[in-house]
């Protein structure tokens, strides 16, 4: 525009200018209409190849920037591509571009991620084309393009009450306490290390052990494992060091080995009146009623002898030898009839040794002539 209002200025200038008198030559002057005229006509064709530059510099203009639609998630707006204009008779007027344009960033094609595409403007409106969304990008750098990227979801990690954190602190801070044994569970580690003491013929080192348990507690499986094996050895005396009559009295095993230990001594009485005491069911102490009736039987108690073969051939009937035991105590007792009967059905189950199947057989026989 600066230069269309210049060459107007000359122009208007050059028609207001004074015509200079040439020298008088006694010829009439002509005035050169023709040559005052051709600049204003220069001027006027540059006005117009100015305008018509212009207007088609416009018109080709791709400046021209439509709505543009936001994509979700993503800080730069994305438009379709520019395509080309509509036909028209007459061009749309344009709004003029501002002296100094926003940065315009086109991104490149993200394969991964279709673009989001606007929808379509009248024909008077050009098609619009991606721009930044932001006019304060710096004109020298463009924006670099932004690309969308997905984040797969992670899981939150866990979450723990300060309360938790510090218990938790506290119980790792402190030493692991061992669960204390109770005395059966000292007893029974006790007996299993007494018997490979023993088993090693290390008597002195294994009375030592049991003599510091017993200090601390009863230990009744221990002196029991203990005395055992004195008993084995033949060391009764030692056995019965053991075997207090205060134990003996509540464990039906202690009482077991301390008649076994007196009857060792001689001491038949003794043993039959430990056992007596207190006598278990035959389910439970079958051992202990055999060695009983056994007793009984050589102290000449053959009444007493007998009850007990009775409840434990009640108890199994299968075994030959109580048979025999039960002959023999209602033979010593003048039950004869009775001792026949048990004698007979001694011999006919299998289990007696042949010395003890001889004797029946011999006392059977003998019974029969007398009677």
């Amino acid at each position: 525009m600066s230069l269309l209002n210049d060459a107007l200025r000359d122009a208007e200038q050059r028609q207001t200018r004074p015509q200079v008198t040439g020298t008088y030559t006694g010829q009439p002057v002509v005035q050169q209409a023709d040559t005052s005229k051709t600049p204003l006509i220069i001027g006027l064709l540059a006005i117009l190849v100015l305008i018509g530059g212009a207007g088609t510099w416009w018109l080709l203009s791709d400046d021209v920037v439509a709505p543009v639609a936001e994509t979700a998630g993503s800080s730069a707006l994305v438009v379709p591509e520019p395509a080309a204009p509509a036909a028209s008779p007459e061009p749309t007027p344009l709004e003029p571009v501002p002296e100094q344009p926003a940065a315009v960033a086109v991104p490149e094609p993200q394969p991964e991620m279709p673009v989001a595409k606007a929808e379509s403007e009248p024909e008077s409106e050009a098609p619009a084309v991606a721009v930044t969304a932001s006019s304060e990008a710096e004109p020298t750098e463009p924006a670099a393009p932004q690309r969308t990227v997905f984040a797969e979801p992670k899981e939150p990690a866990p979450t723990f009450a300060p309360e938790q954190v510090s218990t938790a602190n506290q119980a790792s801070a402190e030493p692991v306490k061992q669960q204390r044994e109770t005395r059966e569970a000292v007893d029974l580690r006790t007996s299993r290390e007494l018997s490979r003491l023993l088993a090693a013929g290390q008597n002195t080192e294994a009375e030592r052990v049991l003599r510091a348990l017993t200090d601390r507690q009863t230990a009744s499986r221990s002196r029991e494992v203990f005395a055992r094996e004195m008993l084995v050895q033949g060391m009764a005396a030692q056995a019965l060091e053991w075997l207090p009559d205060v134990l003996t009295k509540e464990h039906v095993n202690l009482r077991l080995l301390k008649a076994r230990a007196l009857l060792d001594q001689g001491e038949l009485n003794r043993a039959i009146a430990t056992l007596s005491a207190s006598v278990p069911p035959v389910a439970d102490q079958v051992e202990y009623r055999i060695t009983l009736a056994t007793l009984l039987q050589q102290a000449g108690d053959a009444d007493e002898a007998a009850g007990h073969w009775s409840e434990l051939i009640a108890f199994d009937d299968s075994k030959a030898a109580w048979w025999l035991g039960l002959a023999i105590a209602l033979e010593t007792g003048g039950r004869y009839r009775s001792a026949v009967q048990a004698y007979a059905q001694a011999m006919t189950m299998p289990g007696l040794s042949a010395s003890l199947a001889d004797y029946a057989r011999e006392r059977l026989n003998a019974l029969q002539a007398g009677s």
